[in-house]
């Protein structure tokens, strides 16, 4: 109502004659009657108060406050562990990336780390890949919780088991790839027999306690391994395309996944319920019997792998897949074509995804969980490389050569990166690479690269 007489510019009591344009002071009864107990002090004090508001807001408009500006981006402390960069607080501790996988990975997977010097091997940013022990050890003592991994764990699994919809694909293999899955089975099949396919038969021999050697298994495990080297390189020359590299290349690519390969395979023999491994001519042995046939610290990690296969149900061809997929990789070191052994390793890789998600078709994030595993051996590799400087001096002669020559091959690889990690930080230069053929003068003549 005040607005209403605030536009026609009088007060109460008062009406505008609209023929003469002037106030008019004679009173309306109509007009009066609402106007009744208001008045001339009133008005003036209303349209005061209302004009201060005007302002008041009209001001607030013309000088609003300026934005407060941005904070600032938050900073972490270096790494705990090794004083990298760190990525946040992970499990309790100011860590970097790397840490915070490791330290997952090891709690996940009750992984048991080794250290070959004196339980206090140097930490850092450069030095952190070269013991796991020890870094596990830096990690506890940095204040790294498990219980935080496991928590984090029990969540993920919560989500996990969040019903969604699933979009069932289908593959079909190319006549191409197929011929491929085709001759990597057959190969795989023939060079390496299934466990049902094996009469087993067992030993007594130190079954019941571990020792740092048992001379009677070392010497039939190191004959057996012998069988099963020459058993990979049959494998090796029927991958598609393999034998088309320079012999040199397929030395180096054998040499650097035998060990590998030997791995996927002696664990795809494990047992659960009795914990043996079955090798190839039958022979069972216990957790125990393969840690005193040599096998020493890397026992129990070589184990827990093989715990790790049995939820991805892998059959003989996929077994044959990931095998050939391990030798024809073309990141190992000292090759003459690795652009050559990559284009080997593509349809391999494309075989492998195909049939895997075509013969579980409501699964498919096996193919990753299947090829994450090459990871894994090259990891237990790396140790074996390890295994390879204690095991010569715990053996009364020498190793048999064929052994000898691969594994030490694996133990230069290890001692050649450490040493080039080391130039780098140090000189910040390239180090030479040497690398010896051996093995291919001893086996060209025999055939088996031909």
């Amino acid at each position: 109502m005040f607005d209403y007489m605030d536009f026609l510019a009088v007060g109460p009591g008062e009406t505008l004659d609209f023929y003469t344009a002037s106030p008019c002071m004679l009173q309306e009864p109509s007009q009066t009657a609402c106007f009744t107990g208001l008045t001339e002090t009133d008005w003036q004090v209303h349209r005061l108060s209302q004009s201060v508001e005007t302002q008041s807001s009209s001001s607030e408009d013309l000088f609003a406050s300026p934005l407060s500006p941005p904070p600032p981006p938050r900073t972490y402390k270096p790494c705990f562990v090794c004083q990298d960069k760190s990525s946040g607080y992970h499990y309790g501790v100011s860590a970097c990336e790397g840490c915070k996988g490791f330290f997952r990975r090891s709690v996940q997977k009750n992984m048991v780390y080794t250290c070959h010097r004196d339980n206090n091997c140097i930490i850092n940013k450069i030095t952190r890949n070269r013991c796991q022990y020890c870094r596990l050890q830096r990690c506890f003592a940095a204040g790294m919780s498990r219980e935080s991994v496991r928590n984090d764990r029990s969540k993920r699994k919560e989500k996990k088991e969040t019903p969604k919809m699933t979009i069932i694909e289908t593959y079909e293999l190319t006549a191409e790839l197929g011929c491929i899955v085709e001759n990597i089975c057959r190969a795989h099949r023939e060079t390496f027999p299934s466990l049902c396919q094996l009469g087993k038969y067992t030993t007594n021999s130190s079954s019941d306690t571990r020792i740092q050697l048992d001379l009677g298994l070392w010497d039939k495990f190191s004959e057996l391994a012998t069988k099963c080297i020459i058993r990979v390189v049959e494998f090796a020359k029927r991958v598609p395309g393999f034998t088309g590299l320079t012999i040199t290349d397929q030395i180096t690519l054998l040499k650097a996944a035998c060990l590998d390969i030997l791995i996927l395979r002696i664990c795809t023999r494990y047992t659960p319920d009795q914990d043996t491994m079955t090798f190839s001519d039958g022979l069972t042995l216990t957790r125990t019997q393969i840690h005193n046939a040599g096998f020493g610290p890397l026992t129990d990690q070589v184990f827990t792998f093989a715990g790790q296969l049995l939820p991805l149900e892998m059959d003989d061809t996929e077994s044959g897949l990931l095998s050939a997929i391990c030798l024809v990789s073309g990141d190992r070191q000292d090759l003459e074509e690795p652009s050559k052994v990559e284009v080997l390793q593509e349809p391999l890789l494309e075989a492998l995804k195909i049939y895997s998600r075509k013969r579980r078709p409501s699964m498919p994030l096996m193919f990753p969980k299947v090829l994450m595993k090459i990871t894994d051996l090259r990891s237990i590799s790396a140790k074996g490389a390890e295994r390879v400087v204690t095991l010569k001096m715990e053996i009364p002669g020498s190793m048999p050569p064929l052994i000898q020559e691969m594994l030490e091959e694996m133990e230069n690889l290890e001692k050649q990166k450490q040493s080039e990690e080391e130039q780098r930080a140090d000189k910040n230069i390239t180090p030479t690479h040497t690398h010896t053929l051996s093995m291919s003068t001893q086996y060209i003549d025999t055939g088996l690269f031909a």
